[in-house]
């Protein structure tokens, strides 16, 4: 198959996934070839659900999808890396039929789904997914530490497959309101390199201790029986 690449850490197979090409930099182009899935929720689920079924047919389905990106958040450290703790879909408002805000009806899962963080002290933090880009007063509605538009539609195709996901999110906005592309573009670069760093050091840990490091911890108010794959 054309047009990523898997990588070998240790004994598993990862898959490597971003959204644009604008986040993938020098730093990341001398370590991975990712499947590039488009931007927002849709495009995400919909690029990642079809690869992994042609990985799967192929016999080649990976032991882990890690999903690299860039974030907005107003209390994180600029251009900084971290691990994503949770995840939630802030699209999602079932309320007016009784249903709980951001729980989707049907599957059974909470609003708010645990990822594995397997880089020993490194910073994690909340992510909240959405098709929406969130600027200025629009992060006071959000109960997270970070947001994105991709990560909580991925998590749910990996575990169609029985697939776990390791997402590490770079900081490239937030801290002023966002009124041009350039505003999100400009501090890319250096996001490239922060996640660069993080994802050597993941590798590391998966090459060193395998599955073991995908086990996920308990988060505050999150129900253990959810892991996402």
């Amino acid at each position: 198959m054309s047009g990523f690449r898997l990588e070998t850490w240790g004994a598993l197979s990862i898959l490597p996934v971003m959204a644009a090409p604008a986040e993938y930099g020098a730093a990341l182009q001398a370590r991975i070839q990712p499947l590039m899935t488009g931007i927002g929720p849709v495009e995400g689920a919909v690029a990642l659900s079809a690869a992994l079924a042609r990985l799967e047919a192929d016999d080649r389905l990976p032991d882990l999808v890690v999903s690299l990106g860039s974030c907005g958040s107003q209390a994180l450290e600029h251009a900084a890396t971290y691990q994503v703790a949770s995840v939630s879909y802030r699209d999602m408002d079932c309320s007016p039929l009784g249903f709980p805000e951001g729980v989707t009806p049907l599957p059974g899962l909470p609003a708010v789904l645990p990822l594995p963080c397997p880089i020993p002290d490194w910073p994690s933090a909340r992510l909240s997914t959405g098709a929406n880009v969130v600027s200025g007063a629009a992060y006071d509605q959000i109960d997270a530490d970070m947001v994105d538009m991709e990560t909580w539609a991925l998590v749910r195709a990996a575990m169609t497959f029985d697939v776990p996901l390791v997402a590490l999110r770079g900081v490239s906005d937030g801290r002023a309101e966002l009124k041009a592309l350039e505003d999100w573009t400009s501090t890319l670069a250096h996001v490239d390199q922060s996640l660069a760093v993080a994802l050597d050091r993941l590798s590391d840990e998966i090459t060193a201790r395998g599955t073991a490091a995908l086990e996920i911890a308990v988060i505050p108010d999150q129900d253990p029986r959810y892991p996402p794959a």
